[in-house]
């Protein structure tokens, strides 16, 4: 493999994860408030969901996620997620402080934060089943199946990278604020993730009724 095509997808597993969404405003939320580690932590759970539909989409178990009472779940379920993380994280605004924020919540929290998510977010599934699923086709079109799982592995360490970059970023960001700008940032972030919790309910009560 060329170093040319292994920057490439790198750059797509990156081009991947880029684009503002639930875990991406998470993310941002979370390492501000808490932290490198915390940002970081997000992503890994992220990741970890992502994987596992990395892992469908190359098994080719894809007919599961097209049973029409497995999707109208996902969105339900999914909008459920992020609607009350929304609501938490505005109803916490004035628990948040720089001195006592890296307090109130656990790794682990923030890893499941990430990761049901991203498992449970239809918007996840279909740009992994369209983006990936066609990737992985072109791939073996053009160069075989023997190394799919390279690939596969370079968009993986994209992904990882992006994770990096934004949980360094927030921690940038972090040394420029004050008690008040933490206060917006949560509320915001907040509506954000209320915002897309709407969205998939709506898609899942159109989807059950329509």
């Amino acid at each position: 493999m060329s170093i040319s095509i292994f920057i490439s997808y790198i750059f797509l597993g990156i081009t991947l994860a880029a684009p503002i969404g639930p875990v991406n405003s998470a993310r941002l939320d979370k390492g501000i408030k808490n932290g490198f580690w915390h940002a970081w932590i997000v992503g890994a759970g992220s990741m970890i969901a992502d994987a596992f539909f990395m892992l469908l989409v190359y098994l080719g178990m894809v007919q599961f996620l097209g049973i029409p009472i497995v999707q109208i779940f996902l969105w339900l379920f999914g909008g459920f997620i992020l609607i009350y993380s929304g609501v938490e994280s505005i109803l916490g605004v004035n628990a948040v402080s720089l001195t006592q924020s890296r307090k109130k919540e656990s790794l682990f929290k923030c890893f499941l934060t990430g990761f049901i998510m991203s498992i449970t977010s239809p918007l996840s599934i279909l740009f992994w089943l369209g983006i990936y699923g066609s990737v992985l086709a072109k791939t073996a079109q053009m160069n075989g199946t023997s190394q799919l799982l390279l690939y596969s592995c370079m968009i993986f360490i994209g992904l990882t990278l992006w994770d990096l970059f934004v949980a360094g970023l927030t921690t940038g960001f972090r040394k420029f604020l004050n008690d008040t700008s933490l206060k917006v940032i949560s509320i915001i972030s907040g509506i954000s993730l209320i915002g897309f919790g709407v969205y998939f309910g709506y898609q899942g009560v159109k989807a059950l009724f329509g």
